[in-house]
């Protein structure tokens, strides 16, 4: 708690050094898509990048690429999923051909559980704003007093974020390390990232605007282990989060529950790649993902197909992301 309370302070110091205005600060608005956008890197999901992702089908072959959502699945923290099937069968038999059927009832933060979509109200920074004020800001400069409301987010919600078909390119770290994962808490670096590249064929100057980019770090293998799953993680840290915001990525995945090393190494700093990426580029991190099939198989290119749910105020979507080739 001291810590946490710590990093805030901290934060809060630095920012509000420069004061920000509701119109101008260090992230917004944004330079690519101005005041008032909330579809983020979506954008970048243009025709021609949906065309580019259908040229790298030649197989037919369909990859999952998302985890199965069930009770006892790993989950963050405190968080619910639950699934219960009301009556056995929902519907008493009816009518003379004696028809019965079932529903469900999910009760959950059904956008930030399983394999979760984290859309562009998901994460802020709380900063002092010019008039000395103490806000929560979020991508684009909304504001929590324009966002938060009881009943799901009033601006940022995920039924902003457009389809994603696009150009998937997998990083596949561990397996350029030669591990079948990566060791708790190892940030993967850019030099791990270029080297993971070079493995596959591919440079930096190979990956485009609007791609996907999905990182292996091995950790899917523990799926059915939630203790092991949850626990301290590998990911990427802010140098790779700040070198796929020069790439201009519509989103990051992973097979890890944050994407990002856990802890973090500097423990004055809690999610610090989620705010890079979301907060200040509406860059969207996909997590919990499957990357095994891919990296098996040796498909480091393919047509990525994520269809965030339309879930009005929402901060996340669950899916069932695939990989074409």
């Amino acid at each position: 708690m001291k810590t946490a309370l710590l990093a805030a302070v901290l934060i809060v110091s630095a920012v509000g050094a420069r004061a920000q205005t509701r119109d101008t600060g260090p992230w917004w608005p944004s330079p690519d898509w101005g005041r008032g956008d909330q579809s983020g890197a979506s954008n970048r999901i243009t025709p021609d990048k949906v065309l580019e992702a259908v040229r790298l089908v030649k197989t037919g072959k369909v990859y999952e690429i998302g985890q199965v959502y069930e009770r006892g699945m790993p989950l963050f923290g405190q968080r619910t999923y639950a699934l219960v099937s009301p009556g056995n069968p929902t519907y008493a038999p009816s009518g003379s051909n004696r028809m019965v059927g079932n529903d469900e009832f999910v009760c959950a933060e059904i956008g930030q559980v399983g394999t979760q979509f984290d859309g562009p109200g998901h994460i802020g920074m709380r900063m002092t704003m010019a008039d000395g004020s103490v806000k929560d800001v979020y991508y684009n400069g909304f504001t929590g007093d324009e966002m938060y409301s009881p009943y799901g987010l009033r601006a940022l919600g995920v039924e902003n974020v457009k389809p994603i078909v696009t150009r998937g390119v997998l990083v596949d770290v561990a397996g350029y390390k030669g591990l079948p994962n990566l060791a708790p808490r190892y940030e993967v670096t850019l030099a791990d990232v270029r080297g993971a590249l070079a493995r596959e064929g591919l440079s930096e100057g190979d990956l485009r605007p609007g791609d996907a980019l999905l990182f292996r770090y091995g950790w899917a293998r523990f799926w059915k282990e939630p203790a092991r799953y949850s626990g301290d993680a590998p990911g990427i840290g802010l140098e790779v989060a700040r070198w796929v915001a020069g790439r201009k990525a519509s989103m990051v995945g992973s097979d890890q529950g944050g994407t990002e090393v856990s802890p973090n190494p500097d423990p004055n700093l809690t999610s610090p790649v989620h705010q890079e990426l979301i907060t200040k580029n509406g860059i969207f991190i996909h997590e919990n993902l499957d990357l095994s099939g891919l990296a098996a198989d040796g498909v480091w290119q393919f047509a990525y197909v994520m269809l965030p749910l339309r879930i009005k105020g929402a901060t996340g979507s669950p899916g069932r992301p695939v990989a074409l080739v």
